[in-house]
């Protein structure tokens, strides 16, 4: 009973540390609108407009935007939202295309 139940520990643990091993990119992959993968989310507000470019050019899902841009607000046509003028690209309004992804936008 006792031996049972070390095993049992024992198989836990591996389980759990082979889980804890995964690297970054293979947990905070997710496949964009052309298949690729996108990797990691972008921490604070957006300062790389290029990257950002492309990234939206990919058409990405509201979804995608949350997971790439955590610290961006993302605001959908029909959000109520104040019109206050920001100047560090920490919110963004997007347009949708009839599919539901994110076609254009711009910052507020």
């Amino acid at each position: 009973m006792v031996r049972r139940a070390l095993v049992a520990v024992g198989v836990l643990t591996l389980v759990v540390s082979a889980a804890a091993c995964r690297t970054d990119a293979t947990q905070d992959a997710s496949a964009d609108p052309t298949g690729e993968p996108m990797f990691g989310p972008v921490e604070g507000y957006v300062t790389d407009m290029e990257a950002f470019d492309a990234f939206i050019a990919q058409r990405p899902t509201p979804e995608q935007f949350r997971d790439r841009y955590p610290d961006v607000s993302l605001l959908l046509p029909g959000a109520l939202a104040t019109k206050e003028f920001r100047t560090n690209n920490s919110r963004y309004f997007a347009r949708l295309g009839d599919d539901g992804h994110i076609v254009g936008g711009r910052f507020m």
